[in-house]
């Protein structure tokens, strides 16, 4: 998708749209180009705005109307599956790896040392630190409490169960922080979890995608990544190395050499 110059143009057009229109283009994104098939009216439907408010969107674009773009759509579709039917698999993976290298060097072009040393901060002065994700970013937060638990206490994942997480969410407080992953398709378990831990004052550091997550609004510190990818796979890589530069300089505060002296010997005697 990410060579698709429709795609691209939804993308960069994405900020600057009114709350109505980017909720269709985030449809449209999420599911492309499928989303693009269907009914004007589907199309609105699906992402809870009015058939008037959709179709402004195809007009701001310059497309004529919904039915020119939806041609548009079409003719790139089947430009894209003749161009694989010729493209060979060696070729493919030397474009992935071309798209991530580009792709990473965009990421961590993203998160500048200043934002870095802000959430190091919250990191390392919390009373707690509770981490969660979607279906595939929870492997990010798994990531970040798996090394930032041997660096400092009181770092958690967040419980999957319901009745686990409000009693989770019972207990946090202003001097807890809560780390979300949060990328489209963005998950509604993370939103209510996340909802629910800041009502009771908890503090949000909360990485996301350029489209912009639901909870943005509520985050003391927000991390927004570019997601490239080549091919239908997430890269997941860009959040682990966002998750280690934090984890980085989050050591720097905690100067965690004792602990990870007792830590070390501890494994050994366990073992």
């Amino acid at each position: 998708m990410e060579n698709d110059p429709i795609a691209a143009r939804l993308g960069a057009v994405y900020p600057e749209l009114p709350p109505g229109e980017r909720a269709v283009v985030r449809v449209l994104l999420d599911d492309y180009p499928f989303a693009a098939l269907g009914s004007l009216r589907a199309l609105a439907e699906r992402a809870g705005v009015s058939p008037p408010t959709a179709s402004r969107l195809f007009d701001r674009l310059g497309f004529g109307g919904f039915a020119a773009f939806q041609a548009a759509v079409r003719h790139g579709a089947r430009d894209r599956s003749q161009l694989l039917e010729h493209v060979a698999g060696p070729t493919n993976l030397g474009q992935a790896a071309e798209d991530l290298r580009a792709g990473l060097d965009g990421t961590l072009a993203a998160v500048p040392e200043s934002l870095c040393n802000k959430v190091a901060a919250l990191l390392a002065e919390a009373r707690t630190v509770w981490a969660l994700g979607g279906p595939l970013s929870e492997l990010a937060a798994e990531y970040l409490i798996r090394q930032l638990a041997s660096l400092r206490p009181g770092a958690h994942r967040v419980p999957d169960p319901a009745p686990a997480r409000a009693r989770t969410v019972l207990d946090l407080g202003p001097s807890d922080v809560v780390v979300a992953y949060d990328f489209r398709r963005y998950s509604p378990d993370t939103a209510r979890f996340v909802r629910a831990a800041h009502e009771r004052g908890a503090r949000l550091v909360l990485v996301t995608d350029a489209w912009g997550s639901p909870l943005a609004a509520q985050a003391e510190v927000l991390i927004s990544l570019p997601r490239e990818a080549s091919g239908p796979i997430a890269p997941l890589a860009h959040e682990i190395a966002v998750t280690e530069l934090l984890l980085v300089a989050a050591a720097a505060l905690l100067a965690p050499a004792r602990r990870l002296a007792d830590l070390d010997k501890l494994t050994r005697s366990l073992s």
